[in-house]
């Protein structure tokens, strides 16, 4: 668990790095990730696809649709806001899903309400700093909940994909749609998804390598040995990881005054992962 918070703690940072638009390293990051997964799938797992139907991959389909639309919204607002300040508004997806869950008819703990409450405060207080620093962090900050709320999508719908499928199964299909759609939005916008420069490319590689494979991918190992809920707090670490790499490579440091809004979101969406004991969050961590 320590490596995969050192993970998906780099990927923030090093994508604020990134020169090529952010919809190819989307693409790439998905694209490599289903490429890995898929030996795996076909050499040791090949049983878990005898007798696999249609309505069987909907889920997974569905799941690549809203991890897309995660992407698309998250990543720029690396550019527009700080690490510290996107990073931590978009691993609010378990308030979302407890809302769903509420709206769906399932009561909430005392412990979850006062979580919503928290992270509610702490995400007006930064996006409060940011309005004094431009309309383009606002911007940046609504970017990054909107990413959030389309994680939640893609946990909801991932959760009932790996009813039916295993879990490299599951990730396959779902990272290829994801790359899919992510390879048709940047025809659209005319964003590129080949001719960058080394650097680059390497710091795509580097970005799929830590968040993509060694972040996910060990979250999902331990998952099973140490229990959804202490994987999904764990992930929390993730904030306070990006802020240490960004000040580290970036020499970037959010305005002080966003700090305690940083600090309640994590503490809010701690309380609603220990009071709710969601099914799994290991993939919503960027």
């Amino acid at each position: 668990m320590a490596v995969a918070v050192i993970g998906v703690s780099l990927s923030a940072p090093l994508t604020t790095m990134l020169a090529a638009p952010m919809l190819a390293l989307a693409f790439w990051r998905n694209l490599g990730g289903a490429a890995v997964l898929l030996p795996l799938l076909l050499l040791r797992e090949r049983r878990t696809l005898a007798g696999l139907r249609p309505r069987d991959l909907a889920s997974s389909v569905v799941a690549g649709l809203f991890l897309a639309a995660h992407f698309a919204a998250w990543l720029p607002s690396l550019s527009m806001t700080t690490v510290a300040a996107s990073t931590a508004l978009v691993t609010t997806t378990p308030i979302w899903t407890a809302l769903v869950a509420r709206a769906g008819g399932v009561r909430l703990s005392a412990s979850t309400w006062w979580g919503l409450v928290l992270a509610v405060v702490g995400a007006a207080l930064i996006a409060g700093v940011d309005v004094t620093v431009s309309l383009r962090a606002l911007a940046g900050d609504g970017l990054a909940l909107l990413g959030a709320i389309c994680a939640g999508g893609y946990v909801l719908a991932g959760a009932r994909a790996r009813k039916r499928l295993s879990t490299s199964a599951y990730a396959v299909v779902c990272y290829s749609v994801c790359a899919a759609v992510i390879a048709v939005a940047a025809a659209v916008v005319g964003n590129p998804l080949t001719g960058f420069a080394v650097r680059d490319w390497l710091l795509i590689a580097a970005i799929t390598g830590c968040a993509q494979l060694l972040g996910h991918t060990l979250f999902n190992l331990v998952l099973s040995s140490v229990g959804p809920t202490m994987v999904s707090l764990v992930i929390l670490l993730e904030v306070p990881g990006a802020l240490l790499f960004a000040l580290v490579l970036l020499q970037q440091l959010p305005p002080l005054l966003a700090l305690p809004g940083v600090a309640l979101v994590v503490l809010g969406v701690g309380l609603v992962v220990r009071a709710s004991r969601p099914a799994g969050l290991a993939e919503p961590g960027t």
